[in-house]
């Protein structure tokens, strides 16, 4: 997790010389840096799983993949929370508020999303 905090650091310090007009740039930058460790971490635990035999079912008959999905979406919201905080403020306390009404929708709505009824987690 450290390098992703260094990474953050310097997308930050690089928004702050370069200026507003590459803020797009950097964060999209930032989140293909975190998509690709999310999704590697995933495969590692894919293939731990896989070595184990564990079938995909974790402790109590409940999917670990869906754990991994679930703690992986909370790590990048929140790691995304920072850059997209410091955005939103830009535009005063009311872009903050949006900011953080957009990320608790998403959360809401993929929260649902897994716990929908007669879905396979898995898939």
């Amino acid at each position: 997790m450290t390098e992703l905090k260094k990474d953050l650091a310097a997308t930050l310090e690089a928004r702050r010389e370069l200026g507003p007009e590459y803020e797009a740039a950097l964060v999209d930058s930032f989140v293909d840096k975190v998509d690709t460790q999310v999704r590697r971490r995933l495969a590692e635990e894919r293939l731990l799983q896989a070595r184990g035999g564990t079938g995909g079912q974790g402790p109590g008959g409940s999917p670990v993949s869906a754990f991994g999905e679930r703690f992986g979406f909370a790590i990048v919201t929140l790691v995304l929370a920072v850059p997209l905080s410091a955005i939103g403020v830009t535009q005063g306390i009311g872009g903050l508020v949006a900011t953080w009404a957009g990320i608790v929708g998403v959360n809401l709505a993929h929260t649902g999303r897994l716990r929908r009824p007669g879905r396979d987690p898995r898939a």
